[in-house]
């Protein structure tokens, strides 16, 4: 019988998501209207609110968050005092919960050793620059240094998609995947038959998927019927209506793991729009990298340290899942994670991209679906222009949201007056997350140039130095100049509601 890989198999109506989410505003608004009644009502309860006030700008202001997350929240408590200020205790730490944190360390603890002192003293000989960018990046991420490692590049989904599903019937022990979204359709479904195949073959299969991120797309209780198939799955962060940080850490990682041996990352979502099957804006623009060789195992790690958070049972760091399997190859590859503190206490993305930005010599080459950064962000991108560095930035012509494309643009001025050169993906939407310098250096994963990833959510991504793909990644990003509009002068002279409905838009982009 031939595998059904179009439309969807199971119809559904969200109410899991509908109730979290409604229970979620009631307890909001009813405590926030329970602090206004008492002020109204209880003497000199109104200066307890007052007093409250004043703790939470000290707060805010003593705090080691980045300023510009800090004044969008200032702003909120001072102009909407009762309400600022409840918002502020539901929704400004970001912090995992104790409990989390203690399996977190629990299963770090367990997890498979990799000794790659040898390596980083072949890359201090190779070169003392990017030693010390390695050596900085291992720290802050707990990841390790490889080398020894396949790369293949991929410049558009569909390519991915054709190569990915060799290596997964290729599978004789375990596949483990953790996407953002997962959606029915000819993607999915190709992968689905493959893995409930797998899976009745004695093949250990897991699957995460993330609980917001596939609230539109698939059946709140999608975990149990993959269960039916014999897949281990779980959704990352359940969405259980609790008005605090379950919103904002959420998984926008993507990962496939084959056996140990074959490991996928980049921009790549599991639908069909990631494809070009469908079309949603426009022709999709997106990359992938496929890793073969010792790197694989960091991307094992955090796997099974996300499968860990979120799934009722925690799952042994076995031996078999970290074999050595070296390839012989050039370049060093750093596989990453990122997400928010306590879990990591620096912005690893951000640390590489600002690495990247204040030691290039010849050029920044980066592509992102958006551009919404902080002012230290932006000023390493201008002063990198500025001392002559050919910065180029591509971002999409059609975008996913309106608002998201405002707030980009509302950068464009000040960076084409320092030199960076600015372009927009005519055919369509810009979904890829590519960064490249001077032919040496390279990023290439999930984080995106904006607050949600550099800040908010997990990510992960792999840094590569002097790897035989980087050629590929240049070729694919002058391939994709071709295709886009130059943004100059004349094409960023807006009007006086366009520059004031920016400016509002610039204030708020921090806490959405």
């Amino acid at each position: 019988m031939t595998p059904n890989h179009t439309g969807k198999q199971e119809t559904y109506i969200p109410f899991r998501y509908i109730v979290a989410i409604t229970f979620a505003v009631l307890e909001t608004a009813a405590i926030v209207a329970i602090v206004i009644a008492l002020s109204y009502y209880v003497p000199y309860f109104y200066l307890m609110v007052w007093m409250t006030e004043i703790a939470c700008v000290i707060r805010i202001i003593a705090s080691d968050d980045n300023p510009d997350y800090k004044i969008p929240w200032l702003l909120l408590i001072l102009i909407v005092p009762i309400a600022g200020f409840m918002m502020y205790f539901l929704f400004y730490s970001r912090r995992l919960k104790k409990k989390y944190i203690k399996r977190l360390n629990d299963m770090k603890h367990f997890s498979a050793y990799t000794d790659d002192r040898q390596v980083f003293e072949h890359l201090k000989e190779d070169s003392p620059t990017a030693y010390n960018q390695a050596g900085m990046l291992c720290k802050i991420a707990e990841s390790h240094l490889f080398s020894n490692t396949g790369q293949e590049y991929f410049p558009l989904g569909e390519n991915m998609h054709k190569r990915m599903l060799e290596d997964l019937r290729s599978a004789t022990k375990f596949i483990f995947m953790e996407y953002f979204i997962i959606e029915e359709g000819v993607f999915w479904n190709s992968i689905l038959d493959i893995l409930k195949e797998k899976a009745a073959h004695g093949v250990e299969v897991k699957v995460i998927y993330d609980d917001i991120g596939c609230m539109m797309t698939l059946p709140g209780n999608y975990y149990k019927i993959l269960g039916t198939y014999g897949i281990q799955a779980t959704p990352f962060s359940m969405l259980k209506g609790n008005a605090d940080s379950e919103f904002n850490n959420r998984s926008h990682r993507k990962i496939t793991v084959i056996d140990g041996r074959v490991g996928y990352t980049g921009g790549v979502n599991l639908a069909d729009e990631y494809i070009n099957e469908v079309e949603k804006f426009g022709h999709w623009k997106d990359t992938a990298i496929r890793l073969e060789g010792d790197a694989v195992k960091e991307l094992t790690k955090l796997f099974l340290i996300d499968f860990g958070l979120n799934h009722w049972k925690q799952p042994e760091f076995k031996a078999d899942y970290f074999p050595d399997f070296p390839v012989k190859e050039t370049g060093y590859l750093i596989p990453f994670g990122d997400g928010p503190a306590p879990v990591y206490n620096y912005g690893v993305g951000k640390s590489v991209i600002l690495n990247m930005l204040n030691q290039a010599t010849r050029y920044v080459y980066m592509m992102s679906p958006y551009l919404i950064v902080d002012n230290e962000l932006r000023q390493a991108i201008e002063n990198a222009a500025l001392r002559g560095v050919d910065v180029r930035i591509i971002l999409p012509h059609i975008p996913d949201k309106k608002l998201v494309l405002e707030m980009a643009r509302s950068h464009y001025e000040r960076l084409l007056a320092s030199g960076v050169k600015i372009y927009e993906y005519e055919p369509g939407f810009v979904h890829a997350k590519v960064y490249l310098a001077d032919d040496e250096y390279a990023m290439v994963g999930t984080i995106n140039l904006d607050y949600r990833s550099l800040v908010h959510n997990f990510e992960n991504g792999i840094w590569m130095y002097r790897c035989r793909c980087i050629e590929d990644i240049k070729a694919d990003f002058s391939s994709t100049l071709n295709q886009c509009i130059y943004i100059d002068e004349e094409k960023v002279r807006w009007n006086l509601v366009q520059r004031f409905v920016r400016s509002v838009i610039k204030v708020f982009t921090p806490m959405l």
